[in-house]
């Protein structure tokens, strides 16, 4: 396992995965941590959230910087991650007694409740895109409820991972609650296999979630998956075109278009299709590509080169299809691994940019007959993660918002997650949900109790 900067393509740090005999000692702790930790209570559990939170603040620079290096980030935004961190930390930990004290029922019986009781143990497997927040999205809740967790990220963002573990033990969680596991893809699924490991939860490729989905269905252990989107952003003929134009650049190139929510197809109604493709261009062009450590660069690196590889590939069999470059389309002649801005036209369904998820910044531009044309395009594809509409009729939008296949719409304005409302996505997109209090009550146990006259 190695951590290879983005950037410079030079080897930060290699890692030695963990023994057999190493993941069976980690796993009994981590059962041992959570049969004490779930003695305690909510009241008890949501305080040492708030010493997290001041943990991870007092050490942010060390860890946006961090961030950046592993994978590329701009630094702007690993900053900004770290803050959503916080964020979710500090919101279970006003609302975990709300969300997970018992709820009276009214029934025959003298008196019912339904309580929501921990699981166990509960397995992540997270991505490199985001390596703290998609962390924290699941721990933030799922730990304060009274699971312990083992987290298995992705082998190019171990020191993330690591950092991680440190930051809870230094926080004041009981040792061994959260652990990373120095693990491949394989071994996880062989966690899924141990009794003590009672649920998982993936944020990641198609394959990874049928792999995981697979394990769990025959142990028959819960799962949550947060798969890949090809969210569309749909600009209709009412919309304010410069703004739209301005967050189409932003929701394409957030995160060096390496994420799962990013915009990656362009649907324009064809009455304002040149209008915003002309916006849209002089937007990309303005993007400062370079250092991730800089703060005024919008656009690093791709993560990997097999990443950059394969979106050179993508990129290339559009072009032999048919789509027309406007921009970019060429990786940048400088040491690492850097993908411009880049622009196809004349897209259509049949073409791989429209059909596979591309992570990278490379916007593909479709154009649309009408609002209905543009609902079917949205919809045409095995993606349901998010969608953006652009438009001055909020009543059109809302209409449009209950069409559109996807686990989240955002009307004028890009799609993100936010603690207080669920995530996750329909289709190949995955299934479950997180954040809110739909995600606090994924890895618990809904139990229903019913007391009867003496």
């Amino acid at each position: 396992m190695k951590s290879v900067n983005p950037a410079t393509e030079e080897v930060i740090k290699s890692f030695e995965p963990h023994s057999d005999k190493e993941i069976e000692e980690i796993v009994k702790k981590s059962q041992e941590a959570h049969l004490k930790w779930k003695e305690s209570t909510i009241s008890e559990r949501k305080v040492f959230n708030i010493k997290l939170k001041e943990t991870l603040t007092k050490r942010k620079e060390e860890i946006a910087k961090l961030m950046t290096e592993e994978m590329g980030k701009p630094i702007s935004q690993s900053y900004s991650e770290i803050d959503k961190c916080c964020w979710a930390l500090e919101f279970y930990a006003e609302k975990a007694d709300t969300f997970l004290s018992p709820q009276v029922v009214e029934t025959e019986s003298q008196k019912s409740y339904v309580r929501f009781d921990p699981l166990g143990i509960v397995l992540a497997v997270m991505p490199w895109n985001f390596p703290f927040w998609q962390v924290f999205r699941f721990s933030a809740p799922s730990v304060v409820a009274g699971n312990s967790a083992l987290l298995k990220h992705a082998s190019n963002v171990s020191m993330c991972s690591l950092a991680i573990e440190e930051i809870y033990a230094k926080s004041g969680f009981p040792e061994n609650l959260f652990r990373s596991l120095l693990i491949s893809g394989e071994k996880a699924l062989d966690l899924l296999k141990n009794p003590l490991v009672k649920a998982a939860t993936l944020t990641g490729s198609e394959y990874a979630g049928i792999a995981v989905a697979s394990e769990a269905g025959k142990n028959l252990k819960k799962v949550v998956l947060e798969l890949g989107g090809s969210d569309p952003f749909i600009v209709l003929d009412d919309a304010e075109i410069e703004k739209a134009a301005l967050w189409a650049a932003k929701a394409r190139t957030i995160n060096n278009g390496q994420s799962c929510i990013a915009a990656k197809r362009f649907i324009i109604v064809e009455d304002v299709f040149a209008q915003f493709k002309e916006a849209f261009v002089e937007e990309m062009k303005k993007l400062k590509i370079g250092d991730p450590l800089d703060p005024l660069t919008d656009v690093g690196p791709i993560a990997r080169k097999d990443l950059l590889e394969e979106v050179e590939s993508q990129v290339q069999k559009s072009i032999s299809q048919g789509a027309k470059l406007l921009l970019g389309g060429k990786r940048i002649e400088r040491k690492g691994y850097f993908y411009p801005p880049t622009i196809l036209d004349n897209v259509t369904p049949d073409m791989t940019c429209f059909e596979e998820e591309i992570f990278a910044p490379v916007a593909p531009l479709i154009k649309a007959k009408n609002e209905e044309d543009a609902v079917f395009l949205a919809n045409h594809t095995r993606f349901g993660l998010g969608a953006s509409v652009w438009t001055r009729d909020l009543q059109k939008a809302e209409k449009i918002a209950s069409e559109i296949e996807a686990g989240t719409i955002f009307i004028n304005g890009m799609v993100k997650s936010d603690p207080r409302l669920p995530f996750g996505g329909v289709k190949a997109s995955g299934f479950g949900r997180e954040l809110s209090y739909f995600g606090i009550r994924e890895f618990v146990n809904i139990k229903s109790v019913s007391i009867e006259q003496t």
